[in-house]
């Protein structure tokens, strides 16, 4: 199994949403994966609430790596990507094998 972990910072307001509408939508958007994207067996996006933190983090599990590259490049995901790169201001990542 693999675990997919990003981080994220947004800015306050982008593409007509404020913060806090971004957020939902990230979130909402990247949970709806699960049973679209073949091998995304879990993703869950927690919403930060430490000033000196990120403002979400996605955890995300896998069933290979093979899914993990799959769904880097699915249509749907991608959709999802490119929304989130331009809303947001930071990016942190780690993959791990479990």
């Amino acid at each position: 199994m693999i675990r997919h972990i990003v981080f994220w910072s947004f800015k306050e307001n982008a593409n007509g949403l404020t913060k806090p509408e971004i957020l939902a939508k990230v979130k909402h958007d990247l949970e709806a994966l699960v049973g679209v994207v073949p091998g995304l067996l879990k993703a869950e996006v927690g919403i930060g609430f430490n000033e000196k933190g990120f403002d979400a983090c996605l955890y995300s599990e896998f069933s290979s790596k093979e899914a993990l590259n799959g769904y880097q490049v699915h249509p749907e995901h991608a959709k999802v990507r490119d929304f989130i790169t331009e809303v947001r201001t930071e990016r942190a990542v780690c993959d791990y094998e479990v």
